[in-house]
C-alpha cells in the first residue's frame, strides 16, 4: 500500500445476530402499538439468551400489550427471522418468552405532552457521494453483504448456513479520499453440519463451503454495486485459517470467511443479545459521528431515534443537491423543549465554491422543520414501519417506507444558494 492512501473498516452483522434479534422484537412491539394507536409512546428493550426471550420497558397506548400478544408478537418475530430448530439452543416455538412491560413516566409525558423533545441529546446524520444512496462505500458493502445473506439463506442457495452472521469491509482510499480499492473482506456465518469436514482430526468449516460463499454471496454483491470494485472471483484472495496472504499487489482482494474454522454455536445461544447494543452498524460504520442514542424499541417522540433520521435526511439533501460532497450534521435537544439547541454543519472542505458550512446550517433552519412535530411530520413517523429498519441498517436503503431516504429537498437547496449567488 502507497504511504499516501489509508484503510478504513466498518462491519455490519445479520438479521440473526443475537443483539439484531433484539432489535427486531423491540420493534416489531414498537410496530404493533403504532398500527393500533399512532401517539403511542414506545420505549421496549430486549434481551435473548439460550432458550429465553425478556421484553421490558415503558410503554403508554391504546395498543392491546396482553400477555399473549407479546408472546405471540416475540415469537413471530424470531421465527420470521429464522430460528426455528430447537436443537441449535434458542427457537420460536420452544423459547420462554417474559413479559416486564409497564407505562411510561408521567414526568417524561409532561415535557413530551406540550411539543417537546422525549429527552436531552445530540443526534448526528451524516451523507457522502460515495454510492449512488449516498452512504460510505464500506457500511454500504457491509450491509448488502449481510442482507444478501439473509436472501440467499432463505431461497434455499446457500442450504447450511444459518441466521447469524457478521460482515466486515476494508477499503483502500487515496490522499484525496478518493476510492482506490476494497481491500479486505471479512464474512463469518453460523452453519450447520453439512458444512463442517474433518482434517487431521480437527472439525473445521469445508473449503467447499467457502467457495460457495465467494461464487454466491462475496463476488455478486460487490459486482451489483459497480463492476468495477472486483473483476472477476480470480482477484480474490481466500486466506485460510491462521494462514497469512501470498499476493501483495494492488489488485488483489484479501477474504477471511469464517477464519476461526468453524461457526456452529452461535445466534442468541452463542451469545446474549440486547437492543441498542449496535448503534455504529446502524448508522454509518463509523464513518460519522454518534451521538450515542440506540434507535430500536423507540417511538419517534424520541429524538434519539427521529432527530438522528431526520439528520441523514438533511445530509442526503445537501449533497444530492451538490452542496458538498460531504455533508455531517449536528442535533442537539433539552428535554422538554422544542427547537433544537443547535444546528451544526461540516462538510471536511467540500462545499461547493463560495459556501460555508456556516451558510449551509442557515440553509438547513429554512428549508427543515427541526421541532420533534415537525421531524415527526415531515417524516411521517408514526407508521408502523420500524421493525424493517432494525435489520441490514437504518441507513442507504431507499424502500418507500424509509422516508429519510428522500431527496425532494434537494432542488430547494439549490434554487436558495443561485439565488444568493
Amino acid at each position: 500500500m502507497s504511504a499516501n492512501r489509508y484503510l478504513f473498516t466498518s462491519e455490519s452483522v445479520s438479521m440473526g445476530h443475537p443483539d439484531k434479534v433484539a432489535d427486531q422484537i423491540s420493534d416489531a412491539i414498537l410496530d404493533h402499538c403504532l398500527a393500533a394507536d399512532p401517539k403511542s409512546r414506545v420505549a421496549c428493550e430486549t434481551m435473548v439468551t439460550t432458550d429465553l426471550a425478556v421484553v421490558s420497558g415503558e410503554i403508554t397506548t391504546k395498543a392491546d400489550l396482553s400477555r399473549a400478544v407479546v408472546d405471540r408478537l416475540v415469537r413471530d418475530a424470531i421465527r420470521e427471522i429464522g430460528y426455528v430448530d430447537p436443537s441449535i439452543g434458542f427457537a420460536a416455538d420452544t423459547c420462554q418468552v417474559q413479559c416486564h412491560l409497564h407505562k411510561q413516566s408521567p414526568d417524561i409525558a409532561a415535557g413530551v405532552d406540550t411539543g417537546g423533545a422525549g429527552d436531552q441529546g445530540m443526534m448526528f446524520g451524516f451523507a457522502c457521494d460515495e454510492t449512488h444512496t449516498f452512504m460510505p462505500l464500506p457500511i454500504y458493502l457491509a450491509h448488502r453483504l449481510v442482507e444478501n445473506h439473509a436472501r440467499l439463506r432463505r431461497s434455499g442457495q446457500l442450504p447450511f448456513v444459518r441466521p447469524d452472521a457478521k460482515s466486515q469491509v476494508t477499503v483502500e482510499y487515496n490522499e484525496d479520499d478518493s476510492f482506490h480499492r476494497i481491500h479486505t473482506l471479512v464474512f463469518s456465518t453460523q452453519h450447520d453440519d453439512s458444512a463442517v469436514v474433518d482434517q487431521g482430526g480437527r472439525k473445521t468449516f469445508s473449503d467447499a463451503a467457502r467457495d460457495e460463499i465467494l461464487d454466491k454471496l462475496i463476488v455478486p454483491t460487490l459486482q451489483a454495486e459497480n463492476k468495477k470494485l472486483v473483476k472477476d472471483r480470480s482477484q480474490i484472495e481466500l486466506i485460510p485459517p491462521g494462514g497469512a496472504p501470498r499476493r501483495h499487489d494492488d489488485e488483489v482482494i484479501y477474504c477471511h470467511i469464517n477464519p476461526t474454522g468453524i461457526f456452529l454455536e452461535g445466534g442468541p445461544h452463542g451469545d446474549c443479545g440486547l437492543t441498542g447494543r449496535k448503534i455504529i452498524v446502524d448508522t454509518y460504520g463509523g464513518r460519522g459521528r454518534h451521538g450515542g442514542g440506540a434507535f430500536s424499541g423507540k417511538d419517534p417522540t424520541k429524538v434519539d431515534r427521529s432527530a438522528a433520521y431526520m439528520g441523514r435526511y438533511i445530509a442526503k439533501n445537501v449533497v444530492a443537491a451538490g452542496l458538498a460532497s460531504q455533508c455531517e450534521v449536528q442535533l442537539s435537544y433539552a428535554i422538554g423543549y422544542p427547537d433544537p439547541l443547535n444546528i451544526w454543519v461540516s462538510t471536511f472542505g467540500t462545499a461547493a465554491r463560495g459556501l460555508r458550512d456556516v451558510d449551509i446550517a442557515h440553509l438547513i433552519r429554512e428549508h427543515f422543520k427541526l421541532t420533534p412535530l415537525g421531524i415527526i411530520e415531515t417524516l411521517d413517523l408514526r407508521r408502523p414501519i420500524y421493525r424493517e429498519s432494525a435489520r441490514h441498517g437504518h441507513f442507504g436503503r431507499e424502500l418507500s417506507a424509509f422516508s429519510w431516504e428522500k431527496t425532494d429537498i434537494a432542488a430547494a437547496l439549490r434554487r436558495a444558494v443561485e439565488r444568493a449567488a
